[in-house]
């Protein structure tokens, strides 16, 4: 009780509404730092992400200069100017028309209105996530399924797959089309910027881009049941080595993807729970890799969850895997479930 009166305004007290803000700066100022997993768009890992930082700043300080500013230094003048006993002040209850007050009520709202609407409509078109990104490399094709509760992410050009983990070449587009095998999802990583929506028997498409290299948090945001706060993954970017290697190994031990691994996949359960599933040797990392993947996977898993019927592998079709700089397919899908 006493240390409540304390913090409630006493004299040489801090009122517990400074108390707050101040904890509240705080916690925004470090909510983006991470010694290992990158977590935040306040600490962007690429392009996409600091472009986002950048309108969050700028929408911030709007709202702190024409909203939160004129509240804060007019309620201060307003207490003492109309304080108990100042004679000083004028008492007017009854009034029907102040122009000033008019402009000021009206004024005020239509300017922040504008400022922020110039904002959002500015980066909605910059930060389009199915525009591609400039660079002078091609985009590396990477498509993503959302399962229940779990992400496939499959490389079409290099044959493979992985579950939990999400590789990319530093400085190198990464054109990402996704679907879902079950319900809505939505698949973000707050670190390199986006959050765009998976659906069912349709095709969603994200555009994003790694500078340097990194883990970075990637999840879920749409709820889908008991096992939603396991969705999560690692996005990984790495060098242009590097990733190659990463290719080489995954080629090399990765479980086949045959109808067997398919079937254990789109079980409903977690990424531990399919581990447990599947055959042959586990990774250490606790992520699943798969090798021998075929081109008609992804268009597959689309036609089957729009039409409601089991996906079947066609092994004759596969394409065989090629050079990771030279992508032999360019995503394209409907512009449905934009979100940046």
């Amino acid at each position: 009780m006493a240390m409540a009166a304390r913090l409630s305004g006493g004299p040489g007290r801090v009122p517990v509404l400074w108390l707050g803000l101040f904890a509240a700066l705080l916690l925004l100022m470090v909510s983006g730092c991470s010694t290992e997993t990158h977590l935040s768009f306040l600490d962007p890992q690429g392009p996409i992400a600091a472009a986002q930082r950048e309108h969050f700043y700028w929408v911030l300080g709007v709202m702190a200069v024409l909203v939160a500013g004129p509240i804060f230094l007019m309620l201060p003048f307003f207490a003492w100017r109309y304080r108990y006993g100042n004679k000083a002040a004028r008492y007017a209850p009854k009034w029907k028309f102040s122009r000033l007050l008019e402009i000021m009520s009206w004024g005020g709202p239509i300017v922040i209105v504008v400022i922020l609407a110039f904002f959002v409509w500015r980066d909605s078109h910059r930060l389009d996530p199915y525009k591609p990104l400039a660079s002078s490399q091609s985009a590396l094709h990477v498509q993503a399924i959302g399962y229940d509760w779990k992400w496939l992410f499959i490389y079409p050009e290099q044959g493979i797959a992985s579950i939990g983990m999400l590789a990319m070449p530093t400085g190198r587009p990464v054109a990402i089309e996704m679907t879902s095998a079950t319900v809505m999802q939505s698949l973000f990583i707050p670190a390199l910027g986006s959050q765009i929506y998976a659906m069912g028997g349709m095709v969603t498409q994200l555009y994003l881009l790694a500078d340097k290299p990194g883990r970075s948090l990637g999840e879920n945001t749409m709820y889908n049941g008991d096992g939603f706060h396991q969705q999560k993954f690692d996005a990984v970017s790495m060098t242009p080595d590097d990733f190659n290697v990463w290719v080489g190994k995954v080629r090399a031990s990765g479980i086949a993807l045959d109808q067997r691994s398919l079937k254990a996949i789109a079980q409903r359960g977690t990424r531990a729970e399919l581990l447990a599933a599947l055959p042959g040797p586990k990774s250490q990392d606790g992520n699943a890799y798969f090798s021998g993947v075929t081109a008609t996977l992804f268009p597959a898993v689309v036609k089957g969850t729009k039409d409601g019927t089991s996906v079947a592998l066609s092994h004759s079709s596969q394409q065989p895997a090629t050079s990771d700089a030279e992508p032999t397919h360019k995503p394209a899908g409907p512009a449905t479930g934009k979100a940046r």
